[in-house]
């Protein structure tokens, strides 16, 4: 379940409240967030079948007023590496001004009679800061059907760092709520980031 806050010491509650081994993944996060005050956290569990194996992911956002901090924890059968079970914690920290984009999906039921307000049935929201970056390509054409010429590729790029699905039905209502508050704090952070950063030299 995603939970989202205003205070490091709600950020370690929602952690502990996951129990998705919060000793391990706290540690992680408060290291990453270091003496900085959380602004805003949004941590989701999400849950997925690999054959016969049932495998759990947390994804842990933090929002400080300089930078934004996430966390990926896995957690691993024994194998050929390893005789036990184990998990992998990753942390990235990514100054504010780096986020190139916050993108926001939402997916509404019966569009016809939205009212403003109306909390959506899913939200996808998807981060970019450059680190990672899709590239979608396609033959491209001059428009004219007969013509058999090699007019190369085109196609675009697009930031994917991060994209988290929350939804109603699988995470509730709340989770919803949780996740645009999140996003609605990520992005005026971004605003003030770029009013804060010093004109470019002409």
């Amino acid at each position: 379940m995603a939970k989202t806050g205003t205070t490091t010491q709600g950020l370690r509650a929602a952690i502990e409240r996951s129990g998705y081994y919060p000793a391990l993944v706290a540690e992680a996060v408060e290291a990453a967030v270091g003496g900085e005050a959380v602004v805003s956290y949004l941590v989701h569990q999400e849950t997925t079948f690999d054959a016969n194996e049932v495998r759990r992911h947390v994804t842990v956002l933090a929002l400080t007023p300089t930078r934004f901090v996430v966390s990926h924890t896995d957690e691993q059968a024994a194998d050929g590496t390893s005789p036990v079970p184990y998990a992998t914690t990753s942390t990235e920290s990514v100054k504010i001004s780096r986020i190139s984009s916050v993108v926001l999906s939402r997916v509404v039921a019966n569009p016809e009679s939205y009212t403003p307000g109306t909390l959506p049935r899913e939200v996808v929201l998807t981060i970019g800061w450059g680190a990672v970056s899709r590239l979608d390509l396609e033959p491209a054409n001059c428009g004219d059907p007969n013509c058999d010429a090699d007019h190369g590729y085109t196609g675009s790029s697009t930031a994917d760092d991060l994209s988290l699905r929350v939804s109603e039905a699988g995470d509730g209502p709340d989770t919803v709520r949780q996740a645009l508050a999140f996003a609605k704090a990520l992005s005026e952070s971004t605003i003030a980031a770029d009013t804060a950063a010093p004109a470019p030299r002409r």
